[in-house]
């Protein structure tokens, strides 16, 4: 127990130097940087790694982040160069590349940007009218930008952009952009309505023209093909009569042909005339002028008849006796 005791002091004393050296030892992590004083004077910035710093000399002053940061300021009053006031809130990216400038340039870093911000958005806007500064965000984003840039770098900042994130304008004005805006639209939409009903009529008169074309077309087909079937029937009739005429005329050759080949007679040749003849005489014809020719004939036929007519009544019919 009196050993214990004894060696009180001593483990105290071991224990308290363990915390102080394990207080000394740094370990400054990615994307972080410390600076470091020396009895209140500015010694040095620890970047990333293990450090270990004086005891009781040597103090961490600012544990500083070198990530890009983003703050949104609460909307500023500005006055246009037509006396229009509006409330604009604007956000800047940034990020710190010197911490030692950043530690010492100034005093509150992120107060003294806002007031730069706001002193800056004032003075540019105070040289646009209202319209212009609703359609110049892009220009007055770039203007502050390399302003505040320019007037942060002396406090180891950089400006990679600023942001208008809301134009406010007054609430009369608001309405009034509001009734124009609808104005516009009801606008647009008239005149898409009427392109539309333009189109629809187009439409509708092309479908007519090509109806109409079509139509003529059919007809002038339909016409076409009619000629050409009364064009076909002729023909055909044309040829149906031709052959007739040929098939009539091949039979008569035929007929001719076959009464040379049979070597007819006189009397035969008499005969042919004669039936001629009667064919002509049961037509139509008021005068019938008969060959010399078959008029012998005739006179032989007479004489012919004559001669029969007396031998016939030397054979009377015989009669039957009476009852």
């Amino acid at each position: 127990m009196d050993l214990i005791f004894a060696l009180l002091p001593w483990l105290i004393l071991v224990l308290i130097i363990l915390i102080v050296l394990g207080s000394c030892i740094k370990i400054v992590p990615q994307s972080r940087a410390f600076v470091i004083e020396r009895l209140g004077a500015f010694r040095t910035v620890w970047s990333v790694g293990l450090h270990i710093k004086v005891p009781i000399f040597e103090r961490v002053v600012k544990n500083v982040s070198l990530k890009e940061q983003v703050v949104d300021f609460p909307p500023q009053p500005v006055i246009t160069k037509d006396n229009v006031t509006m409330q604009i809130d604007t956000v800047i990216y940034f990020q710190i590349t010197d911490p030692k400038m950043y530690t010492y340039g100034v005093e509150n870093p992120m107060n003294a940007i806002e007031n730069l911000t706001a002193t800056t958005l004032r003075n540019i806007i105070g040289d646009l009218e209202l319209d212009q500064s609703l359609t110049s965000r892009d220009h007055i984003n770039s203007q502050m930008r390399a302003i505040l840039d320019e007037a942060t770098d002396n406090w180891g900042i950089k400006v990679n952009r600023v942001e208008l994130k809301n134009i406010m304008p007054p609430r009369d004005i608001q309405e009034s952009m509001e009734k124009q805006m609808r104005a516009e639209r009801e606008r647009r939409e008239s005149i898409l309505q009427a392109e539309g009903t333009k189109q629809s009529q187009i439409l509708v008169a092309e479908g007519e023209k090509q109806a109409a074309i079509l139509r003529a077309d059919a007809e002038k087909q339909a016409a076409i093909l009619q000629a050409e079937g009364a064009k076909q029937a002729k023909i055909l009739e044309a040829e149906a009569e031709a052959t007739a005429i040929l098939k009539v005329q091949q039979a008569t050759a035929d007929a001719i042909k076959l009464i040379n080949e049979a070597d007819p007679s006189e009397g035969v040749l008499t005969i042919k005339a004669l039936e001629a003849f009667q064919a002509a005489a049961d037509g139509k014809a008021t005068k019938i002028i008969i060959p010399s020719e078959i008029q012998g004939i005739a006179g032989l036929a007479a004489g012919v008849k004559g001669v029969w007519d007396a031998v016939e009544p030397k054979n009377p019919p015989k009669t039957a006796p009476r009852q």
